[in-house]
């Protein structure tokens, strides 16, 4: 028999992106072997978009007042719509400010105030101006910090893998098959499997996510055992480009920036009348539409966001990318005129249920970042906290990772019989003479996601939005592609893409239609209560046979006593 040839490292870390980056670095530290494997060159991952900022409780802002990490952890917990662990919010909150200082000596060059501490800006539910922030390119900052780290030391890079499946063995991941899209080829790796692959935004029609947001880890970590958490639970941001739908950050809200309707009035007097603009972001998404609903908006499809009364020096210097982006793609000068915006999803509050170590149910599989749920987040997730999960439990995946590895080695078979059976389903897409290309389906299927699970949703309307899932996935094994040769294949990765987008939108659904109440960003039209009795507990994804098996589980209370919400 031939022998399979296996790249072997001690950790893989699958994703390129902060959490990726973090827990690479990290497991460095310990000594061990390390390699990383990314759909794209680690500084295109899609962290390098986040804009407005990463919250801790510095306290750095004059004449403010003291700011602690118990303060974040309320606003984090009532944010959440008391659905977040409240173990796992308070390490993130207790580590944050740690977190910040060391971005910071690794090389970060945050915005400061005149007195030289790092500058902070007011975000949506915070009690306190407590975002960190580079201008309005935070995400680029922190994403070229890590990656510089990252390459000053022995970390192997595969850049352009498309990871296909793990490989288990007695509930044990061992490694993983990964498509090298350059040379089209199947090579198999071994070792411990963090993922930190970000979010699945790209089933919506209306995203900020990039391209390559579409769910990789979610389905990977199902697929050999893993529970998903909360799939349900999905972040529209209020103010995305319209048309377009690039993401205005929430700083421009938090610099002082106010949504107009048709009429120029501030409208969300109606909805948060203390919070006003900087009420949290399911609340904000949900007015903003029922104004445009209401016949409020401009031209029946979005508001203004007002920055003009900034003034040029204040734009310029804290949102100079926000002003490139409005002149850019909508032709708008934000210091001279309003910007057009509408909701947008945004971010994934489900992923990988793993505990606050990163740990999944399957031994040697790990997980970080967006696609992860250690449920900081809860129902809703509050601007400027998903940067810092990216560092904090990024950090905490790596040192797991590291000090929990096996010396096992898997047999070389087993690696073999993966590569195979992907070998297959390659071959199923670029053999065919005619079928259907991926768009066909992949359109159809982010319009019904965006019409039946979005920012209101309803019963009815999500049962026939689950029908049309099922349809589209019935049609994937018709699917083909015109170029059949395998280097730089393009249309073949996102055709396997849509494989986990498909199964990513159909958790999301089961899951929605369960949950007969509405919290955070889950809003029923028929069930506008939110209901402790029944709901107060985690939506959990199990894989039984070829169907998905729905559970719940216990959400971790603490100090903070659940309450209903102000808004």
């Amino acid at each position: 028999m031939e022998k399979e040839i296996l790249f072997e490292h001690d950790i893989l870390v699958i994703g390129g992106g902060l959490a990726g980056l973090r827990a690479a670095v990290e497991a460095l530290k310990y000594g061990k072997d390390v390699a990383v494997l990314s759909k794209v060159h680690p500084l295109r991952s899609h962290s390098v978009a986040a804009q407005g900022g990463i919250n801790a409780a510095l306290g750095n802002t004059p004449d403010i007042g003291d700011d602690h990490w118990e303060d974040h952890a309320f606003d984090t917990v009532k944010g959440s719509d008391y659905l977040a662990d409240q173990d796992a919010v308070e390490i993130l909150c207790k580590k944050a400010p740690e977190a910040v200082i060391e971005l910071e000596q690794m090389g970060t060059v945050f915005s400061r105030f005149a007195n030289g501490k790092i500058a902070q800006r007011p975000f949506g539910g915070a009690g306190f101006p407590r975002t960190c922030y580079a201008a309005d390119r935070t995400g680029h900052n922190l994403l070229h910090t890590l990656y510089e780290q990252s390459t000053s030391g022995d970390i192997k890079f595969y850049d352009e893998y498309f990871v296909t499946s793990l490989v288990e063995d007695n509930d044990r991941c061992l490694g993983c098959i990964a498509l090298d899209i350059k040379e089209g080829k199947l090579k198999a790796f071994s070792g411990s499997v963090i993922l930190a692959t970000g979010g699945f935004g790209r089933i919506y029609n209306r995203s900020t996510n990039a391209l390559i947001n579409t769910g990789d880890g979610a389905y990977l970590a199902y697929e050999i055992g893993a529970s998903l958490e909360d799939m349900e639970f999905i972040q529209f941001h209020p103010t995305t480009l319209y048309d377009s739908n690039i993401l205005i950050t929430e700083g421009a809200r938090g610099e002082g920036g106010y949504l107009r309707d048709r009429e120029g009035k501030r409208f969300m007097k109606e909805f948060a009348p203390e919070a006003m603009e900087l009420a949290p972001r399911d609340i904000v998404a949900r007015a903003i539409i029922t104004v445009v609903e209401e016949g409020r908006g401009i031209e029946d499809e979005y508001v203004h966001l007002d920055l003009t009364h900034l003034g040029e020096e204040k734009i310029k210097e804290r949102l100079p990318g926000i002003r490139e982006i409005a002149l850019d793609f909508a032709g708008v000068d934000p210091i001279e005129e309003p910007i057009p915006v509408q909701p947008g999803q945004h971010y994934s509050m489900g992923g990988v249920a793993v505990d606050t170590e990163c740990q999944t149910e399957v031994a040697g599989l790990y997980a970080a970042g967006e696609c992860a749920c250690v449920s900081t987040h809860g129902a809703n997730r509050l601007g400027g906290n998903s940067l810092l999960e990216t560092v904090v439990f990024g950090k905490i995946a790596g040192r797991k990772a590291a000090e929990e590895l096996d010396d096992k080695n898997a047999p070389e078979s087993l690696f073999k019989s993966h590569r195979e059976k992907d070998e297959k389903l390659i071959k199923s897409i670029t053999t065919k003479d005619q079928g259907i290309v991926y768009s066909e389906i992949l359109q159809q299927l982010k319009e019904t996601m965006f019409q039946h699970f979005g920012v209101f949703r309803d019963g009815e309307e999500m049962r026939q939005g689950l029908d049309k899932i099922k349809q589209l996935q019935a049609r994937y094994p018709e699917i083909y592609v015109q170029d059949t040769s395998l280097k730089f294949n393009q249309a073949l990765v996102r055709s396997l893409e849509l494989r986990y987008m498909l199964f990513i939108s159909e958790a999301l659904a089961l899951g929605a239609i369960a949950r007969e109440e509405s919290r955070g960003s889950h809003y029923r039209k028929d069930f506008r209560n939110r209901r402790d009795d029944e709901f107060l507990k985690h939506t959990v994804l199990k894989k039984e046979k070829d169907s998905i098996k729905l559970e719940y589980s216990s959400v971790n209370l603490g100090q903070f006593e659940v309450k209903e919400r102000e808004y």
